[in-house]
């Protein structure tokens, strides 16, 4: 497939531009758990007795932190590339009216892909849709909803970029092949959601996984054929973040 070149994002032209990107696929879900017991900790010295269990309550605040890492370690990586990461947000301005008539097409076929799994995966598995959802969403204090907006508000520029700005292109200049780069990268995003929060049960490890892996399959495929959409991906996909903190106002 044709790719539109776009400064700094995909593909990679040498094998010299490779850095580290097998260990930027696990760092999310690594700083999540390790974010997680952290407030696990605070929760623990404050007398709470199940602090894990606990912590998963906070879970919006664990990509607010993963975040502000995740844009470090991108910083850095790309630095070491000789590239700027800042380059793989711009929009094009030469083709940005085919890039958003391109947006559009694919945002009309993946709504339905995207959305599909959710409720039907839940009750598969839980036997009731409303089990997976009140293990993910509990009751927050007033001060913590508030500052769940910073989930939304920080996760543009490190998830999407992580592995679909930096690794995928990466994987596929070492690996030779897109195929295998593209089902691995999409692999570690759905995965990461595994641990956003962690709770020790295998049906919701499941459920989160193949939740998101549509999600992952399809944003990959879509920005190999015109990498220039990243920053449009980006966009929606703070949007539709938002709205999830805003489902803590129905509980």
């Amino acid at each position: 497939m044709q790719s539109t070149l776009h400064p700094g994002i995909m593909p990679v032209p040498t094998a010299k531009a490779v850095s580290h990107p097998w260990l930027m696929l696990i760092s999310r879900s690594v700083l999540f758990i390790l974010f997680q017991a952290l407030i696990a900790l605070i929760l623990y010295a404050a007398g709470i007795s199940n602090a894990w269990d606990e912590s998963a309550r906070y879970w919006t605040f664990l990509p607010t932190l993963a975040s502000v890492v995740s844009l470090y370690l991108l910083i850095r990586a790309f630095n070491a590339d000789g590239k700027r990461f800042w380059d793989t947000l711009r929009f094009s301005r030469d083709t940005w009216k085919t890039d958003l008539l391109w947006f559009i097409g694919f945002s009309i076929i993946a709504m339905p892909i995207v959305g599909a799994p959710r409720e039907p995966l839940a009750k598969a598995i839980f036997g009731d849709s409303m089990i997976a959802t009140n293990m993910l969403f509990q009751p927050l204090p007033t001060w913590a909803f508030v500052l769940s907006f910073l989930f939304p508000l920080t996760i543009w520029f490190s998830e999407l970029p992580t592995y679909f700005g930096y690794c995928m292109p990466r994987l596929e200049t070492q690996l030779k092949n897109f195929w295998p780069a593209w089902l691995i990268t999409s692999f570690f995003l759905a995965a990461q959601h595994m641990f956003l929060p962690t709770i020790l049960d295998g049906g919701y490890f499941l459920w989160r996984f193949g939740m998101f892996l549509p999600f992952a399959l399809f944003t990959g495929l879509a920005l190999k054929f015109r990498p220039a959409l990243l920053p449009y991906f980006v966009i929606v996909h703070t949007l539709l973040d938002v709205t999830t903190v805003l489902v803590y106002t129905m509980i």
